[in-house]
């Protein structure tokens, strides 16, 4: 339910709620330019994901790890909007234009737990038209063809990442060459893509698989022929950024691709919250702190003293006089570059915690570069900061070799980067509380010519006792790995 407010009456909006309330609210604030209208919308207590347990209570929150170098693969990092350069590297300022929200006093972060079973796998496979059993692959479930037809795979450790592609090939089966056709899938002459509601119809029992059923909504993006229907949950009544699901569908009607989470969220720890105005700053504030290095001085092109011979027969060119200084600050960093933001949502959005995806209570910032421009979002942990921590610094300088890892029971498979012509080993080191993994590379005969590329590799582990709950770290940096 929304509820509009004359300009001079924001009481409603800006009520403070009990601390330990029990509160599951979404407050999104349209800002007119020049404090215009406002217009907030609530969400009833119950609903989303929520798994139905007593909220702890806020001061016994432990601390938050948020793992702020560790981003979702594909996803923006926190506090960038898709499109945006790094605010950190070009000076950008957000700017409010109008008031900003204060939102709950406090939210529990969400994430998922547990392996993906079988018959989970199954009632997916089933949705999106597969046939078979589900069977091992790694530490991932397979359902179908592989690389010669329809596959699902799914990781079995939570959330249970999946993908699924109709084709093996990675695209639609194009028409024979010299005939004019209307491949219904998509490819040289496909038809139009079809219709918002129509996608949406088609990729409603996949979602519903899924459990994504209540999830909201967008069926603009468009890929040639296919159109791509992106379903972002909301959980405890709470909008969510980057735990979306995306489902292909062809100009045939048929879902031809998907990707997301299988496994349920559950609700986690409370804990108590800043309103939009502090989290901009603090958005601000860490975009200050952050930047180029200190260069100074100012840019002054060389002149031409005597000219610049040409080819035989030319007239050199006539010298130059010495431009004018073209400056920057003392510090050498370029003047901000100010975003303006336009609505304020309280929502969750995806990080890494202690290495595991996790949504966390966040301010969604929508912003425009330009009037009339396009929108994009940016997101701010909204989790007040004695309640956060930074991870344990790298134990040895260098960057994470490993990547990210999933797990099924005493089975670990690493994700690194590496060459194609060198040869790849990955171990581990226990103890009750970690699992230090290694990667050594044995570099081919130097005698022999190799192709510098780098490309994504995976190597399994054997651990003498299953995973559980124990960190993943990378044994080159010593910092955490996420999982993938």
């Amino acid at each position: 339910m929304s509820t509009e407010r004359p300009d001079n009456d924001v009481t409603g909006l800006r009520r403070r709620r009990p601390p330990l309330a029990v509160v599951s609210v979404a407050a999104a604030v349209l800002l007119a330019g020049g404090g215009g209208a406002y217009w907030a919308s609530t969400a009833s207590e119950g609903g989303g994901t929520d798994s139905g347990a007593a909220p702890q209570s806020a001061g016994a929150a432990p601390l938050l790890s948020l793992d702020a170098s560790e981003e979702t693969p594909g996803a923006p990092p926190p506090g960038i909007a898709p499109g945006e350069p790094d605010p950190g590297g070009s000076g950008i300022v957000y700017r409010a234009s109008g008031e900003l929200p204060d939102g709950p006093d406090s939210a529990a972060v969400h994430r998922a737990t547990g392996t993906v079973t079988a018959a989970e796998v199954t009632r997916l496979a089933k949705a999106l038209g597969l046939t078979g059993t589900p069977h091992t692959e790694g530490t991932s479930w397979a359902v179908g063809a592989g690389k010669d037809g329809p596959s699902l795979k799914v990781t079995k450790q939570a959330p249970g990442t999946w993908t699924f592609a109709r084709y093996g090939s990675g695209g639609p089966v194009p028409c024979e060459p010299g005939r004019m056709c209307a491949n219904k899938d998509g490819g040289p002459g496909a038809a139009d893509p079809v219709s918002d509601k129509a996608a949406k119809a088609a990729a409603a029992p996949v979602l519903k698989a899924a459990g994504q059923d209540g999830a909201a909504l967008d069926a603009g993006q468009l890929m040639g022929a296919v159109r791509v229907v992106n379903a972002d949950p909301v959980v405890d009544g709470l909008p969510t950024y980057g735990w979306q699901t995306g489902i292909q569908v062809g100009p045939g009607g048929e879902v031809v691709g998907g990707s997301g989470h299988l496994k349920a969220l559950e609700k986690g720890d409370t804990y108590p919250a800043v309103g939009a105005d502090e989290a901009l700053k603090q958005l601000n504030a860490a975009n200050r702190n952050s930047g180029p290095p200190d260069v100074g001085g100012c840019a002054v092109p060389v002149p031409l003293e005597d000219g610049v011979p040409l080819e035989d027969g030319q007239k050199p060119l006539k010298p130059t006089k010495p431009s004018q200084p073209q400056c920057v600050p003392s510090n050498g960093k370029p003047a901000p570059v100010t975003r303006t933001v336009h609505k304020a949502v309280f929502g969750l959005a995806l990080n890494h915690v202690d290495g595991r995806q996790t949504l966390v209570p966040s301010w969604l910032f929508s912003v425009r570069s330009a009037p009339g421009g396009p929108e994009s979002t940016v997101t701010q942990v909204a989790v007040a900061p004695d309640f956060l921590t930074k991870p344990d610094a790298p134990q040895q300088p260098g960057d994470r070799k490993v990547t990210s890892y999933s797990a099924d029971g005493r089975t670990l498979e690493v994700t690194f980067w590496g060459g194609v012509c060198s040869t790849y080993t990955a171990s581990a080191e226990e103890s009750a509380g970690q699992v230090r993994v290694s990667v050594t590379e044995a570099k081919q005969d130097g005698d022999k010519v190799c192709v510098m590329i780098a490309k994504e590799l995976k190597r399994t582990v054997t651990l003498d006792a299953p995973l559980g709950d124990r960190r993943v770290v990378d044994a080159e940096s010593g910092s955490a790995v996420p999982r993938g």
